[in-house]
């Protein structure tokens, strides 16, 4: 819409905020592919910015509809991210921050607006965090609990088994279908950020869960008789696709029945998943393509939870480990 404008022609139109914000939107949704999820988080951050700036009452116009965008200089900006402190922590704050940017950088390549005023804002200093995961043994508790005797549990079953079998990201459990997965080859076919597709393993385990749970559901699948096979992997009661917040309720229902950490979730199991798989000798290059991580650094975070078992394999191994040396 807007690469068709010069600035010539923009100077004598008001350009408003929450419009803007509406074509960025759908920006990131038609053209980026980015996911349902992510472009939520992203219009509620900029929804949120929006009406601080509203707030403010900024204004180039005289007819009350609110800021030109042209009027939003660094300052303000500031005095935006100012006001989030103490009120959200300083990963969202970062996030906030970096969602307000994306959308003046996308304005200023199409010639909106002259400079980007969130560009020189400095990120929060992120908090160093340990990723929350799971030991062996509590995963096996977890595996155990949903009730095998009805078609609902093996659906449970094969969600959990699916999420730490192949360490996906809980949009990308929503989104499989049932040709998602090969079972002869033991693969899963995954959409990940960005519309990037990647292909992971599945163990035999997790894969036998899934077989169990389609032929128990077969019933519910009636209306994708004709397209069995393109239908949604994992369902809900009434056939249609299983919501990404519907699955975050499952693995806490199951996680408070085995008594572990209420702060459990999806990306608990992938984390778990990363965990797991560097604890048993795999190559941080190797669970970066797993996980469907664009910089090793992301993958990085989870060498930090497998330290204790880098030490242990460290002082059983080194000559030098600070064992009394042997003398002659």
């Amino acid at each position: 819409m807007f690469g068709e404008f010069n600035r010539e022609k923009l100077g004598g139109l008001i350009l408003l905020l929450p419009e803007l914000i509406g074509i960025f939107i759908e920006y990131l949704r038609d053209q980026k592919g980015y996911s349902q999820h992510t472009v939520r988080n992203y219009h509620i951050d900029l929804r949120q910015f929006s009406e601080f700036i509203f707030s403010m009452k900024i204004s180039s116009n005289k007819k009350g509809l609110g800021p030109d965008v042209r009027t939003i200089d660094p300052p303000v900006v500031r005095e935006y991210l100012g006001s989030l402190y103490g009120r959200f922590s300083r990963t969202t704050i970062a996030r906030k921050l970096s969602a307000v940017r994306s959308f003046f950088l996308f304005l200023e390549r199409r010639g909106m607006i002259t400079a980007n005023p969130a560009v020189d804002i400095m990120t929060p200093k992120l908090e160093k965090h340990i990723p929350n995961y799971l030991p062996v043994d509590d995963v096996f508790r977890l595996l155990e609990r949903p009730d095998r005797e009805k078609p609902l549990g093996l659906r449970d079953l094969a969600i959990l088994e699916v999420l730490y079998s192949c360490g996906i990201r809980v949009s990308e459990l929503e989104a499989l279908n049932v040709s998602s997965v090969d079972f002869d080859e033991r693969l899963v076919r995954v959409i990940g950020k960005g519309n990037k597709e990647r292909i992971v393993p599945i163990g035999r385990t997790a894969l036998r869960a899934v077989k169990d749970y389609l032929e128990a559901t077969r019933p519910l699948r009636k209306n994708y008789r004709e397209d069995f096979r393109g239908s949604p992997l994992f369902i809900n009661f009434r056939g249609g696709r299983l919501s990404a917040r519907s699955v975050e309720r499952i693995l806490k229902r199951y996680a408070k029945e085995c008594g572990l950490n209420a702060e459990i979730s999806p990306h608990s199991m992938r984390h778990t998943f990363a965990t797991h798989l560097l604890d048993g000798g795999a190559d941080l290059r190797s669970v970066q393509e797993l996980l469907g991580h664009v910089s090793l650094s992301t993958t990085q975070k989870y060498t930090h939870v497998s330290l204790d078992r880098l030490m242990e394999v460290y002082d059983k191994a080194h000559p030098r480990s600070g064992k009394e040396a042997k003398t002659s």
